[in-house]
Order: structure tokens, then sequence, then C-alpha cells
């Protein structure tokens, strides 16, 4: 095996030249927390054989930690340029654009028996989910996790790493442009730190959780998590198109045909959606009712581009939708009332008492509710009907933690005080 140069590197920064022989990565542990200088040793994967025999050799593995570098501006989808990985005290970095197939990757997330563990993996779950059809194993987002601690909820990945680890990410690279290559040193070694730390920033939220007895929370929340997100992929998006509120079915039938059109054009040429038509113009040409190219060209803004041959496309788009029967089509879902001027004053003070509840209990109140889940349950307990879907904070942990709380709240059987002016939580809640 040829011999290649990399760098010694220390978590804090420090970095020596080094000639190794080989690739791996050996990771110090000084104690939980804090690591000794290591050898920043990796696997560089840019081969389809490279990609199988890494897959192979760390399949059985308890936990797999992950992180990609992705460029999302310019296609329809997010292109993956860079995958990094860490499993136990292995490193590597695999190129999606050298090797011939990146599903072994997937496939090994998929496969039963080990952790995935992530910081906001969103994407990173998208990534996995379109390319096989399922969701990775042991799904462990530490930014969820960190919430469920008593941590600010969402932290940044830096964040975490100075508050739970008191170490500090390197800088420089966060402009580059991960699809060209080759790839510097410097900015393979700075991709690597976002998984160099998310096992022990795993292993410590884990004590954490089990010293509170959350991890069945945790399990839960990620669990609705993934499957909100798969449902979201699943659906038309048409819903999105910014200014469709107020139109009427048949303008709405016109959205989701053009929309449809604008979605297949861009899928074709692998380009943003909002670079092939936009959504006032999608609004307009709805509000418009007409299939006539002309007066479809005469809209101000459709002369940009080359939106002039897609006229006829376009056109057909509109005349799809005139035809349909008024019963196919679509309507908005009615709009509650839930933000009516009646709900403010309790709703503000119900979203303090959530605050207060939530730092006491060591938990993220923008985990636990926004105030508009707040809302909803005011609407939801004032007026309830039997056709209503419970509301979040009457669900699950939430409704464990401070659900009743609130009701208790609401109904005036409880009260909000101040206890202590001069402590850092001052207000307590007692009862009436």
């Amino acid at each position: 095996m040829p011999r290649v140069t990399k760098r010694t590197v220390c978590p804090t920064g420090c970095r020596i030249t080094h000639a190794v022989g080989g690739a791996g990565f050996r990771l110090e542990k000084l104690c939980q927390l804090h690591y000794d200088v290591h050898s920043m040793d990796y696997e560089h994967i840019v081969t389809q054989q490279q990609l199988v025999e890494f897959c192979d050799r760390f399949r059985g593995e308890p936990t797999i930690a992950f992180d990609t570098e992705f460029i999302s501006e310019d296609s329809y989808k997010p292109e993956l340029c860079l995958i990094q990985v860490a499993v136990h005290d292995k490193l590597a970095v695999i190129d999606p654009l050298a090797v011939t197939d990146v599903n072994p990757f997937w496939e090994l997330l998929a496969a039963p028996g080990h952790e995935t563990i992530v910081h906001s993996g969103r994407q990173e779950f998208q990534f996995c989910n379109d390319a096989i059809g399922r969701r990775p194993q042991g799904w462990f987002d530490v930014q969820v996790a960190a919430g469920f601690v008593g941590t600010e909820y969402p932290a940044a990945y830096a964040s975490l790493i100075a508050k739970l680890l008191n170490q500090r990410l390197p800088k420089g690279e966060t402009r580059t442009n991960w699809r060209k290559r080759p790839l510097s040193q410097r900015q393979l070694e700075y991709a690597l730190h976002d998984v160099l730390y998310l096992q022990p920033i795993r292993d410590l939220l884990v004590q954490n959780l089990d010293r509170l007895g959350r991890r069945t929370w945790l399990s839960q929340e990620l669990a609705v998590w993934q499957d909100s997100l798969e449902k979201v992929e699943q659906q038309e998006r048409w819903r999105r198109v910014s200014g469709i509120s107020g139109l009427s079915s048949r303008s709405l039938a016109i959205v989701r045909e053009v929309w449809r059109w604008r979605d297949g054009e861009a899928r074709r040429r692998n380009s943003p959606a909002k670079r092939v038509l936009r959504d006032d113009l999608i609004v307009e040409l709805a509000r418009r009712k007409s299939a006539d190219a002309r007066q479809i060209y005469a809209v101000r803004g459709m002369e940009r581009g080359n939106l002039k041959r897609h006229l006829d496309s376009l056109a057909e788009s509109v005349e799809r939708a005139l035809a349909l029967p008024d019963t196919d089509c679509p309507r908005l879902a009615r709009a509650n009332n839930n933000n009516a001027s009646q709900y403010n004053l309790p709703g503000q003070f119900l979203n303090t008492a959530l605050g207060c509840i939530c730092r006491s209990a060591k938990l993220a109140p923008t985990l636990v509710g926004t105030v508009q889940d707040v809302r909803d349950l005011i609407a939801y307990r004032l007026h309830q009907t039997a056709d209503q879907q419970p509301p979040a904070l009457t669900q699950g942990w939430r409704a464990e933690v401070v659900g009743h709380l609130l009701d208790d709240l609401l109904a005036g059987k409880s009260s909000l005080r101040i206890a202590d002016p001069a402590a850092e939580q001052p207000l307590e809640i007692v009862e009436s």
C-alpha cells in the first residue's frame, strides 16, 4: 500500500504532519468528556470496492454516526457531495461523486441492530429514505435529545460541543464548494469534525436521559418526527405555494395543475422549482382562470426567462383544471379560530407557565410546545367538538409534563405566582 501524508489533529485545533501507510482512525479517550491529541487517520473512499468493503467491515457495529455535505441552491433536490462517518474508533469520508453507487451505505444504515447518530438530521434521513425507500435504524438525533435534558432547542452542533464537551469546532470552510474536486486536506478535516464528537455527545446525553427517565420520550418523539417527515415527502406540495389563501376551489385546481407541470419540469431540468416558475405567477394564473396562451403570456413576469416556449404546456394545465367537475376541485383545510383575539391574554399567561414548567423539569420549552400549541390547547378546552383532533399538548409525554398543569391553570385549580423575584426561576405553580 502506498504511503500517504495525513495530519495529526487535536479537537482543539493543533496540527502536525506525519506519514502513515494505509487507512484507519484511532481515538484515545482521556475520559468521557476530553480527548488527548490523536491521529486523525481516516479512510477516503473513492471507489465502489472500497465502499462495499467498508460497509461489510462495519456491519453489526452498535453505533454509526454520520453527517453529510450537500448543495441545494441550484438543483431540484439537494445534491449529496460528501458523507462523513464515525464508527466506534474509525473515521471515513465517502465521496458520492466518485463511487458508482452509494446505496451500500444506505443499506448499512437501514439494517437492524444498531443506532444511527446524527445532529439535526432531516436531510440525512431524506437521503437514505429517498435512495432505498427505508429509514435508518435506531435514529438518535443529538439535537432533539439535548432538548430533553434542559439544553436549548434547537441547538447548533458547535453550541452542543462547547456546552457539553468544552471544545470548539475549527472554522474557515463554511463556504466550501463541496461539489468541487479535488477537496483539500483542510476541507476533509473540517468535514470530519462534524462526526468526530457525535458519539461522545450521544453518550453524555444518554446518561442524562436515563437519569431523568426520558429515553422513552425521546424514542416517541423521534418516531413521530420520522413518520411525519415520510408523510410530507409522499404528499404533493402544491399547498405550499405562497399566496393561495383565499382562492376559490377552481383557482386552487389551477394552482395544483400548474404546480404539477412546474414540478415535472424542474425535475427534468434538475433545477429548483421556483426558477422554473415563481409562486406569484402560479397564483396570478389561478386568479385569471384563462387557458388562452396569449392571455397567459400577458401576465407580467411571464415574458422573462424561457417561459414563452412553455405557454402551450401551461395553457393545457389550466385547461385541465377548468375542465374538472366541481367535486374534484381541491379545497384548503378549514381555518381554525385558534388565533382569535380572545386567546391572546390566556395564551400569553399559559405560555409563560409552560416556560416555567419546562425550566423546572429541565426541558427545552421550544421542544415541548409553541405559542400556537398553547392557543390550540385553549381553544380545544373551551370549544371542544367531537371531530376535533386533540392538540399536541394533550398527548403523550407532553400531556404528562405540561398538559395537565396547563389544564389546571386554565380551570382555575392552580395559579402561577412569583415565589422568589431574585431566583433564576422566580415563578412557581401552586394549587389554588
